[in-house]
């Protein structure tokens, strides 16, 4: 079965649903069809707690400022082209949102916004709606795409694989700079149905990769699709090894997945980290204390727990005022109390989680991908803002600016493009036996474990060669399930982690120093020149 389209966008979350809002609006003639695997409302947008990061008061904030915060938590490996495009570009972008229908805090007069601050920030310039900021964007993103009539979301389809030159008998290498997408084969999860949809331009959005570690705050779909189908597709992937553990996920015991974030803006109002005797000990590792940027505090939490042997450490709010962390962290405050934790008298246990993966694949300043007529949008995308660390807060303006940007350059080259009616349908042979998923699910506790003790938060030569050797096992054992059983999405799904995990490992292999979010114990001093790690 095949279905054509204009524009198809795979995943829904801010990059997603902004740009193809914008293209629909712009463009009343062209059909733009949006996929997601599970249903509209369901992406990492939704579970960005912290806010957005703008200039805003130009009285005290600039974008000198800014870019300057945003390139010292990058550590050196930001483009400050790209930075600068980011910053200065963002402000009307998040006034656009607001347009159409966001809410933002504002301070008790009902006009100024309230401003939060977060590490690695120098200035209040956090635009936030309580501690549910990304589920407000994602509401009003939703809100605004009803209105679109030329514009469908196809809810519950799993995006299996990129269509190109391959899947016309063509051989391509990887080094080829002339390889064309022309849209996506996709799997209807209610009646298994795999469908060819072709499209002029298809558009990446396909968020985290979250899911290849034990502990993450990111949602059960952040598989890292986009990322995987395009490295099959032999499109270029850049700076892996950046993977940013968020230092505060609420620790329990229990077990939870996703971890529940605790915030990077409960510092920013206040709180402080405390070792389990209940002492400071940020100022042993950085000036800032506890608003120094993720990986820094992220790297001492971990070595606090090495040295105490402890499961977590702790997060200290009881010097707070009560009513003003509730107006500000209400979620997090009744998360806290539903586990018997009362933040204004107790202790909150936290523990890093992998939080938000700073690689990904490589676009241009318009979001095109090496790939002709593939762009790529958000977390799944590596752009140069964030560099070897990414700055808090800066995540949901670079999908909303990135968004415009690809909607301006689609709005260029859509009609140069003709729907390649060629694409053979998917051949759908091979059984999966149910007593067999015992298969895919032990295959994906095995390889949280890898990544989890081997390619964590510090990493060593010695770990890295046998996370390596353990993956190659997991891929071939995976990619024979592939080619002799049907589709599932269970089975996508672990494909594309295998596929990431070896894209991490294999490029923090490569960098052989210690750099932002990147620590290992055999190379602990930067290089005294920037290296790119490319795939």
């Amino acid at each position: 079965m095949k279905k054509t389209t204009d524009v198809l966008v795979i995943g829904s979350g801010i990059a997603g649903l902004t740009l193809a809002i914008k293209t629909a609006q712009a463009r009343p003639d062209l059909k733009v069809t949006v996929l997601t695997k599970v249903n509209e409302g369901e992406s990492n947008t939704r579970y960005a707690q912290g806010g957005v990061a703008a200039v805003w008061d130009l009285e005290k904030d600039t974008y000198e400022k800014h870019i300057a915060d945003t390139l010292d938590a990058g550590d050196g490996l930001c483009k400050e082209d790209i930075v600068r495009i980011v910053v200065e570009e963002g402000p009307d972008r998040v006034r656009e949102i607001i347009e159409w229908g966001a809410r933002f805090d504002r301070e008790k007069n009902g006009k100024e916004y309230n401003l939060g601050m977060e590490g690695g920030h120098s200035e209040h310039r956090i635009l936030h709606y309580k501690d549910l900021t990304g589920w407000e964007l994602q509401r009003a993103l939703m809100e605004k795409a009803d209105e679109m009539e030329n514009m469908e979301v196809l809810e519950h389809y799993f995006a299996i694989d990129l269509l190109t030159q391959h899947h016309l008998g063509h051989n391509i290498m990887r080094v080829t700079p002339d390889i064309n997408c022309y849209g996506a084969y996709a799997l209807d999860k209610r009646d298994g149905d795999i469908i060819t949809i072709l499209a002029k331009i298809t558009v990446l959005a396909t968020g985290g990769t979250g899911q290849i570690y034990r502990n993450t705050t990111n949602p059960v779909i952040a598989t890292g699709d986009g990322i995987a189908m395009t490295y099959r597709a032999k499109g270029r992937i850049e700076s892996m090894e950046f993977v940013q553990f968020h230092p505060t996920a609420l620790y329990n015991p229990a077990g939870e997945n996703p971890d529940f974030l605790v915030s990077e803006a409960v510092r920013g109002y206040g709180a402080i980290l405390r070792d389990l005797d209940g002492k400071e000990f940020m100022h042993r590792y950085d000036e800032r204390k506890s608003l120094a940027p993720r990986d820094i505090v992220a790297r001492a939490i971990d070595n606090e727990m090495k040295k105490s042997g402890g499961d977590h450490l702790y997060l200290d709010c009881t010097h707070l005022d009560k009513e003003g962390f509730y107006n500000h962290f209400p979620t997090i405050y009744d998360k806290c109390m539903s586990l018997g934790i009362d933040p204004m008298k107790d202790y909150i246990p936290v523990v890093p989680a992998c939080h938000y993966m700073c690689g990904g694949i490589l676009v241009d300043e318009y979001g095109k991908s090496s790939i002709n007529q593939l762009y790529a949008c958000g977390e799944c995308t590596y752009t140069g803002l964030h560099g070897a660390n990414r700055l808090a807060s800066n995540s949901l303006l670079e999908a909303m600016v990135f968004a415009h940007r690809i909607h301006e350059s689609i709005l260029e080259d859509v009609d140069k493009y003709d729907i390649k009616q060629e694409i053979p349908d998917w051949d759908a042979t091979g059984t999966m036996d149910p007593k067999e998923m015992v298969l895919i699910t032990q295959s994906l506790k095995e390889l949280k474990e890898i990544m989890s003790s081997y390619v964590g938060i510090v990493r060593s030569n010695v770990r890295l060669k046998r996370a390596l050797d353990r993956l190659w096992i997991l891929f071939s054992e995976t990619e024979d399930l592939y080619r002799t059983t049907s589709i599932s999405p269970q089975l996508c799904e672990l494909r594309n982690l295998i596929t990431i995990g070896y894209l991490v490992t294999r490029s923090a292999q490569m960098r052989r120093e210690s750099r932002g979010l990147h620590f290992t114990t055999d190379f602990k001093e930067k290089l005294d020149f920037i290296d790119r790690t490319i795939l």
